[in-house]
């Protein structure tokens, strides 16, 4: 074989090997985290609102997190991180590590599933850079749970980050204070090739496209949104069905009740006596 057929059939193998990367950790990961979307939308009255879904800057997935309690606790997971673009659609998902520690008296070992919702590009800033401590360089409360349910507390219109936890089926709010969450370079270069940073995953200048796996988190992020968003529009379009059709029947009624109270108020005619009016003068004859 020539040295130029050699080399041709070199460029083809590396380009098929960089064409979808990732290890099978990395897959799994993924995997895992398209669970959790698909359970989100699977229990509607104890999930995760459709307005935040619709309305969020970034999600993170942190399916199977760790936690560890004897006197001193632990709770350590590996997730996925995507954020919004600015044409509403989801970026390809960055890897990243939730860690955090506790005091106390506790005992015993839970996995559960951990979301996380940035509300704002402030506390996604911060973990682009590297990291981000939950609830001292962004304020995150445990968040609210059920399709329509709105915040309700200053404390949770204040959060720049919600927090869900998902264990024995059901999603409730949980607080994460302490808890850091930082980029998994290790896996992100497994998945899109040395030296990528967040950043170039987010705007999509990555070096190596992902496995199938991997994509399937964003393409599962995405159906979810879109179910949310149009829930929403269901209900907004329900709510302005409801009130325009009380409108018309209140308008009627006030109506109708009209010409009742102008007759109330209209003076009655005075009708006239007995005798009060003569047609002629009464001739009257003399008496003798």
């Amino acid at each position: 074989m020539s040295r130029l057929p050699r080399l041709a059939v070199l460029m083809i193998s590396l380009s098929l090997a960089t064409a979808a990367m990732a290890g099978p950790q990395e897959d799994e990961r993924a995997r895992q985290a398209v669970r959790v979307l698909t359970d989100i939308q699977q229990i509607p009255e104890a999930g995760i609102p459709d307005k935040l879904l619709d309305e969020a800057r970034g999600i993170v997935v942190v399916p199977d997190a760790l936690k560890v309690g004897l006197v001193l606790g632990g709770r350590r997971g590996h997730g996925l991180l995507s954020v919004k673009n600015p044409d509403g659609t989801w970026s390809a998902p960055s890897f990243v590590k939730l860690t955090g520690g506790s005091i106390g008296f506790q005992a015993g070992v839970q996995s559960a599933d951990i979301v996380l919702v940035f509300r704002s590009d402030r506390g996604l800033d911060s973990i682009v850079n590297g990291k981000v401590t939950l609830g001292a360089d962004a304020g995150v409360a445990a968040g609210p749970v059920g399709r329509n349910a709105s915040t309700a507390t200053d404390g949770q219109l204040k959060a720049e980050i919600w927090s869900w936890s998902r264990a024995r089926g059901l999603f409730a709010g949980i607080a994460l204070d302490g808890a850091v969450l930082s980029i998994d370079d290790a896996a992100n270069e497994s998945v899109y090739g040395r030296d990528t940073t967040p950043r170039m995953i987010f705007e999509g200048r990555a070096h190596g496209q992902p496995s199938n796996a991997v994509v399937d988190f964003r393409d599962r992020l995405e159906e979810a949104s879109a179910i949310a968003r149009n829930a929403r529009a269901h209900n907004d379009a329900d709510s302005r069905a409801r009130s325009g059709a009380s409108r018309p029947a209140s308008t009627t009624s006030a109506t109708a009740a009209a010409p009742v109270r102008a007759a109330q108020t209209q003076p009655a005619q005075t009708q006239p006596s007995a005798f009060e009016t003569v047609e002629s003068p009464v001739q009257a004859e003399p008496l003798p």
